[in-house]
């Protein structure tokens, strides 16, 4: 399992877009959290089965202060975090 996280600024209104790009290799049941320095979960981006394949999450963090955010993926065998920095 890979994962990666990128902000994306395409778009006028895509300021505060965050995309997690994922790759599964197995079906199973995946969750996609994004937490807050303190450990509190502060967004479910999925919570499901996926079948295997590269998958591209976004999710707009405006409502999020500044600060240092972790992504937190596992697919039920194996756990990928990601460190994020919001800046406003």
């Amino acid at each position: 399992m890979s994962c990666s996280s990128t902000r994306k600024t395409e778009a006028p209104n895509s300021k505060h877009q965050i995309t997690n790009k994922f790759q599964i290799p197995n079906s199973n049941h995946v969750t996609l959290n994004v937490y807050d320095l303190l450990g509190r979960e502060v967004a479910v981006l999925v919570n499901e089965r996926k079948a295997a394949g590269i998958f591209e999450i976004s999710f707009d963090a405006a409502s999020l202060s500044s600060g240092v955010y972790f992504s937190l993926l596992t697919d039920g065998r194996s756990v990928c975090m990601t460190k994020m920095l919001l800046i406003h």
